[in-house]
């Protein structure tokens, strides 16, 4: 494999879940001055380029940067890997690798991004496990999956660690992460009210 260098990994952004916990679309949640989806975007951007978000069909979303391609998922509920492939169709043939994001992550460190980018090395997929736990919506993905990802879908085989099960996955643990982000803000998904009034609790005065 081609050893992936930081100008060849783009950014995906995944906001097509259903917000059942949180009682209302994450990527409209208001956080320090912008919304939720809108500051993931950013935030990412500043680690990589170009930066895809991936929505639902019918789903309406935040006002994006004219650089920031919207596309959309082809069949509505396959998760993350669903979004994913999305994700690759329009990346295809741009870049080498993308890492993947949720949409729900307001405290994503673009340091955390850059040194996963830099752990690839000639694995197919570089992923955290920070307290026993796999994090594939904050890992880096190469484009040369996608063949990988559409398999597993045909097959309903929708958790994302069938796929690190499949090809070369470097697995990234807590330790080689701690000094770029020491309380992994970056893993902190936002699924409930209680998950988001804390989280705004924490950003403030921390911008």
């Amino acid at each position: 494999m081609v050893q992936v260098i930081p100008d060849r990994v783009a950014g995906i952004v995944l906001c097509g879940g259903q917000s059942r916990r949180m009682g209302r679309p994450k990527a409209w949640l208001p956080f320090a001055g912008e919304l939720m989806l809108q500051r993931v975007v950013r935030l990412l951007r500043e680690a990589v380029e170009p930066v895809v978000v991936v929505a639902a069909p019918k789903q309406e979303v935040p006002t994006l940067p004219a650089e920031v391609a919207l596309v959309r998922d082809d069949v509505e509920g396959l998760g993350p890997l669903g979004g994913l492939a999305a994700g690759f169709r329009a990346l295809q043939g741009r870049v080498d690798a993308a890492y993947l994001s949720s949409c729900d992550v307001p405290l994503l460190r673009p340091e955390f991004v850059r040194r996963l980018m830099h752990l690839l090395g000639d694995s197919a997929i570089c992923v955290p496990r920070v307290n026993g736990y796999h994090h594939p919506l904050a890992a880096v993905y190469r484009i040369e999956l996608a063949d990988a990802v559409r398999s597993l879908l045909v097959q309903n085989r929708l958790r994302p660690l069938f796929l690190f099960d499949t090809v070369p996955t470097r697995i990234v643990e807590g330790a080689e992460l701690a000094d770029v982000d020491p309380g992994f803000k970056t893993l902190r998904n936002l699924n409930t009210p209680e998950d988001y009034e804390a989280a705004l609790r924490d950003c403030e005065g921390k911008i």
